[in-house]
C-alpha cells in the first residue's frame, strides 16, 4: 500500500512539474489546448461592397479628390546681412562679406485643382507668385514639375500645366448660377502639408465683396473649414462638381475661424479661357474713379435717387474723358444695363472687349445724357507685373 502511494505521489509531482514548465515556456499550448468559447459576431459589409449611408457625402468627396493636387513652391532667398558687417572696426579685422551670394532655399505649400485632362490646373496667383519652381504632386502619389502659363493677380487666379502620357483625374464644373444660400459644399485642399483633407459646410452668403483682398471681388462665403494650405483648392457641391476656387479666410489666429471665401466657378471659367488662350487676361478701362453715391450726396447733387456709381474723377486723355465724361457725373445706365453700385459698374466696363464702343448713360444735374465711350484695355499694376 506504501508503495503504490508513493508511486501517485511522484506522478502528481512530475505532472505538475511539467505543467509548470509548460506553463511558463510554452503557454499557448495549453490555451490551444483548451476547447474556446465560439461567439457568432456580425459583420457589416466591406465598403466595396456596401452602400453608402443616407446623407453621406462620400461619392462627391471620391469623384472630386482625384482632381485636387497638392503644390510645392521654392525659391531661392537673400542671405540676411549681419548688422556687424556695417561697423567699420568690425570688417577692418574681420574683412568684407559679400552680401549678394546665394541664399537658403524657401518653400511653399498649397491645393490646385486639374481642369482639364491634357494637364491645365487651377491655383491661387498668391500660391505660386514668387516660385522659382513649382511641382503639383497628386492624391495617387504621382508627382509632375508644372509650368506657369499666366497668372492674374486682380482675381488671384493662376493657370499651371503638367505634362503626362497618362490620362489625367479632370474635375467637372458645375453650372455657374447652380448655387444657392444654404447648399452644402465640401472644402478639398492640403492645409498645413498634412495632405488632402475634406471638410463640409454650407454657403453661408453669395457675393461678397469690398472685402480688401482684391480688385475684383465676387466670393462665395462658406463655413467649410479652409486652412493655410487649402488656398487653390477646390469647393465642390454635394454632387462633387467645382463650384469654386478656396483662397481667402478671415482669421484672428491664422486658422479656420468658420468664415472662408471661394472665388465663383464664372470667374474661375473666364480667367482659365482667358490664360489658355493668350496668356494673359484682358478687361476694358474707361479710366474713371467711381464712388458710392450715399443719400446724403445724392440730396447734395439734387438727386432724388441714390442708384449709380458717382463719377469722381475722370484721368485726363483717357476713354472716359474722350468721351466726354465729366466730375460729378453719376452712371445710371451702360449699354441699357441698370448700374446701381461702383462695383457693379466696374464689373460691366471691365467684361467689355477694349476697343468697343459703349453707350454710358448720365446724370448731370438736372439732365440725362448718353455718351458714347470706346473701351481701352485696363492697365496692369506695377506691383503685378
Amino acid at each position: 500500500m506504501r508503495r503504490l502511494w508513493l508511486i501517485f505521489a511522484q506522478a502528481v509531482t512530475v505532472s505538475v512539474a511539467v505543467l509548470f514548465v509548460l506553463n511558463t515556456l510554452k503557454p499557448e499550448w495549453l490555451r490551444n489546448a483548451t476547447p474556446a468559447s465560439v461567439v457568432a459576431i456580425l459583420e457589416a459589409p466591406s465598403g466595396a461592397e456596401r452602400a453608402p449611408a443616407a446623407g453621406s457625402y462620400a461619392p462627391a468627396a471620391q469623384q472630386s479628390m482625384p482632381a485636387v493636387v497638392h503644390i510645392f513652391t521654392s525659391k531661392t532667398g537673400r542671405s540676411q546681412r549681419h548688422p556687424l558687417f556695417d561697423d567699420p572696426l568690425f570688417r577692418h579685422f574681420f574683412g568684407e562679406r559679400p552680401d549678394n551670394g546665394p541664399g537658403q532655399r524657401e518653400s511653399g505649400l498649397g491645393s490646385g485643382v486639374i481642369v482639364s485632362p491634357d494637364g491645365y490646373v487651377l491655383t491661387n496667383n498668391h500660391v505660386i507668385e514668387t516660385a522659382d519652381s513649382i511641382e503639383v504632386a497628386l492624391n495617387d502619389g504621382r508627382k509632375f514639375a508644372a509650368k506657369l502659363i499666366g497668372r492674374d493677380p486682380e482675381t488671384d487666379l493662376a493657370v499651371l500645366r503638367i505634362m503626362s502620357e497618362a490620362v489625367l483625374p479632370a474635375i467637372t464644373f458645375s453650372a455657374s448660377d447652380s448655387l444657392t444660400v444654404g447648399d452644402v459644399v465640401l472644402a478639398i485642399g492640403n492645409p498645413f502639408g498634412v495632405g488632402q483633407t475634406v471638410t463640409m459646410g454650407i454657403v453661408s452668403a453669395l457675393g461678397r465683396s469690398q472685402l480688401g483682398i482684391n480688385t475684383f471681388e465676387n466670393y462665395i462665403q462658406t463655413d467649410a473649414a479652409i486652412n493655410p494650405g487649402n488656398s487653390g483648392g477646390a469647393l465642390v457641391d454635394s454632387a462633387g462638381h467645382l463650384v469654386g476656387i478656396n483662397t481667402a479666410i478671415y482669421s484672428r489666429s491664422g486658422g479656420s475661424l468658420g468664415i472662408g471665401f471661394a472665388i465663383p466657378v464664372s470667374i474661375a471659367r473666364s480667367v482659365l479661357e482667358q490664360i489658355v488662350a493668350t496668356g494673359e487676361v484682358v478687361r476694358g478701362w474707361v479710366g474713371v474713379e467711381i464712388q458710392d453715391l450715399t443719400p446724403e450726396l445724392a440730396e447734395s447733387f439734387g438727386y432724388r435717387d441714390a442708384g449709380g456709381a458717382l463719377i469722381a474723377g475722370v484721368l485726363r486723355g483717357s476713354p472716359a474723358d474722350r468721351g466726354g465724361v465729366r466730375p460729378g457725373d453719376v452712371l445710371i445706365e451702360l449699354d441699357g444695363q441698370s448700374v446701381r453700385t461702383p462695383r457693379a459698374m466696374l464689373d460691366m466696363v471691365a467684361a467689355l472687349p477694349p476697343g468697343k464702343s459703349a453707350v454710358f448713360r448720365v446724370k448731370r444735374g438736372a439732365e440725362q445724357l448718353d455718351l458714347n465711350v470706346e473701351i481701352g484695355r485696363r492697365p496692369i499694376p506695377a506691383a503685378n507685373r
